[in-house]
């Protein structure tokens, strides 16, 4: 009866003489026998199992008793009540005069909600660890557990599991920073576990981009130059002073590595840190004041009017030819890659004084771009009609019809970082880019959105660069 109670009739009940349980159960029975009526009856009420046994409790001293009726009741509140009071008519137990009177009537489940709420309130505190987590958190722990995973190892040293096979590598001080650069999805990236350069990473860097990635301190300094000693080194990503790799946020582990730097820079000041440059919005530092335009986004109006004889000794096929013009941490091309077809088509364009109307396609070499403004610029402003799928670095992960993006994102293996779609954006791209974990697209225009996830970036191409779009 007590576990399907509603309530606990608690008295208390005092005798001018000894009594014992027995004595005070028949008085309770006896005295109340037919005072409520047959609805009421009290053994009627055992018997169907809406009133439990009464419990006594009762001790004898000094020639008085005392002691305690508890009686389960699983009736309403009023006919609880009721009970309760008849217990008061009690006049005598055996042969004693004696006294009962109601301590209280207690709710069984109150009392159960408040040992519920109680013991809730221990369980958020203590029993949930690490707290709870939103929808795009529990996907990102998902996805961070997987890449965690992927950590290989390249003759003895912590690495991702592209490094073997990719032209590009990034090198890291340990074990933490190759985990953390898998974390957010980087997956080429070895560590050099010291200061002294292994052999296996010398070996590595010959033929392949090296980026440094090293801590923001005197440490990652000198592992820097070490490096650059026994190996090439092409860029460097620069970390804030005094902050680690492996303490970086995802955000911040990205910027750092769009902004990178080349070497020659960073090679002629003290620290990576004061060769960082102002930039103009994109991923990449701005050039030297003094370095002359940029080959692959000359303009025609530019080429027209620049004199003959300076377009030849820039663009001239001598091998001996000074390269200055080329900025190298835009165009990614070292001067030997321009074949002389290139040369040659760059040069005839430049000597017939009635091209001006030439696209920049014709003039200028297929270079593959760095930066995302680069690829937006080829895509989108030149009117491509293309879509195209980049990595974290923003090197090019496939590139078909604007008509086929929603199956190339769906179909690709390597989840690419960005989409650059030279179309209007549909409901139909956004909802694929989400569901494969596309950090950010930018597109032609916009459609009508029903839904925009919260975990893409999209913006268009007039927005990333207004003064071209």
């Amino acid at each position: 009866m007590y576990d399907t109670a509603k309530y606990l009739i608690h008295a208390n009940i005092t005798a001018e003489g000894v009594v014992e349980r027995s004595d005070v159960v028949g008085a309770i029975f006896g005295q109340t026998e037919g005072l409520l009526g047959d609805e009421l009856d009290l053994r009627d009420l055992q018997d169907s199992s809406k009133v439990g046994r009464i419990d006594v409790d009762i001790n004898s001293e000094h020639g008085q008793s005392f002691g305690t009726v508890t009686i389960a009741s699983g009736l309403d509140q009023v006919e609880t009540a009721i009970l309760a009071a008849s217990l008061e008519t009690i006049e005598r137990v055996g042969p004693c005069r004696s006294r009962v009177e109601i301590d209280r009537i207690e709710d069984v489940r109150a009392a159960k909600r408040r040992t519920i709420v109680d013991r809730a309130k221990t369980l958020l505190g203590e029993a949930f660890d690490g707290g709870i987590l939103t929808s795009e958190e529990l996907v990102e722990e998902v996805r961070r557990s997987i890449r965690v995973d992927d950590i290989t190892e390249y003759q003895g040293l912590p690495a991702g599991p592209r490094v073997a096979d990719s032209d590009a590598i990034i090198v890291v001080e340990g074990r933490a920073d190759v985990l953390t650069l898998l974390q957010y999805g980087v997956k080429n990236a070895i560590g050099v576990e010291g200061t002294n350069i292994p052999e296996p990473i010398i070996e590595l860097t010959d033929g392949r981009t090296v980026t440094a990635f090293f801590d923001g301190d005197r440490g990652g300094d000198l592992i820097l130059k070490e490096l650059a000693q026994v190996a090439d080194v092409d860029y460097v990503a620069i970390t804030p002073t005094d902050q680690n790799v492996e303490d970086l946020s995802r955000g911040g582990v990205m910027k750092a590595l769009r902004e990178k730097i080349p070497y020659e820079l960073v090679a002629e000041a003290n620290t990576p840190r004061e060769a960082m440059a102002a930039t103009d919005g994109s991923t990449r530092p701005a050039p030297p004041a003094a370095a002359p335009p940029q080959l692959d986004h000359e303009s025609d109006e530019t080429a027209n009017t620049e004199p003959d004889e300076k377009r030849t000794e820039t663009l001239g096929p001598e091998p001996d030819t000074d390269d200055e013009g080329t900025d190298e941490a835009d165009t990614g091309l070292e001067t030997s890659e321009i074949t002389d077809t290139e040369i040659d088509r760059k040069t005839e364009s430049n000597s017939d004084s009635n091209s001006s109307s030439t696209s920049a396609s014709d003039t200028s070499p297929a270079v593959a771009p760095e930066t995302l403004h680069g690829h937006v610029r080829q895509v989108i402003i030149d009117d491509t009609g293309a879509v195209r799928l980049l990595d974290e670095m923003f090197v090019t992960l496939d590139d078909a019809p604007a008509v086929e993006a929603f199956d190339r994102i769906k179909a690709i293996d390597t989840v690419p970082t960005s989409v650059v779609l030279d179309d209007e954006l549909s409901q139909r791209v956004l909802d694929i880019a989400a569901q494969r974990g596309v950090d950010q697209i930018i597109a032609k225009s916009m459609g009508d959105f029903v839904k925009q996830p919260a975990t893409v970036r999209i913006r268009t191409a007039e927005q990333l660069i207004p003064s071209e779009a």
